[in-house]
């Protein structure tokens, strides 16, 4: 699972199919040509969901939860950006990891759906 660093990365993933799901937002775009060996990942928190320590605390909780299902449900060839909600610091930790399979599911029909009308 590579990360997703750079500014640039993020707004490419943003202009690609949006899917929410109860404490989180997904995002995902194709890998730009030359990354298709694997799926990228990226975490975001603005500051709607609260101070440093906060956003910090989101964003760990998105990168546990995207270790523990991305590698199952993830597309190579993809990237994937994960933005907290301001429900996500309160959020059980197994309804979290149904939200991320839920809007994962959603955004593969999605573009699914585009290909064939392609």
């Amino acid at each position: 699972m590579d990360r997703l660093k750079k500014r640039a990365e993020f707004l490419a993933a943003q202009r690609g199919i949006r899917r929410v799901a109860g404490a989180l937002t997904l995002e995902l775009a194709p890998s730009p040509a030359g990354k298709a060996d694997g799926f990228r990942v990226g975490f975001t928190a603005s500051r709607k969901i609260g101070n440093a320590v906060a956003r910090n605390r989101a964003k760990r909780r998105l990168r546990a939860a995207a270790a523990a299902r991305l590698p199952l449900l993830a597309r190579p060839g993809h990237d994937y950006v994960l933005v907290a909600r301001a429900s996500v610091l309160t959020r059980d930790f197994p309804l979290l990891l149904e939200d991320l399979a839920q809007a994962v599911k959603a955004a593969h029909q999605k573009l699914d759906a585009q290909k064939q009308g392609a």
